[in-house]
């Protein structure tokens, strides 16, 4: 699997389009759109934290559910 194919399967796993994902994330709408048409390819830790900030938001947001 690319790099490309990678941000585009994050940003669905989490069903927002580029816009959403630009705000959730902090990185430039300009910048996903590139990244996800191969324009432009980031450094390979970029998926990586990417997927770290998606998970810990989960597991965050289930411990919070769970406490109530």
């Amino acid at each position: 699997m690319s790099i490309a194919e990678r941000i585009t399967e994050l940003r669905e796993s989490v069903g927002e389009n580029r816009s959403e994902f630009s705000k959730h994330t902090g990185i430039p709408v300009r910048t996903i759109e590139d990244w996800e048409a191969g324009r432009r390819t980031p450094p390979e830790y970029i998926p990586r934290l990417i997927a770290y900030q998606l998970k810990y938001e989960e597991l965050t947001k289930k411990g919070k559910t769970e406490k109530k």
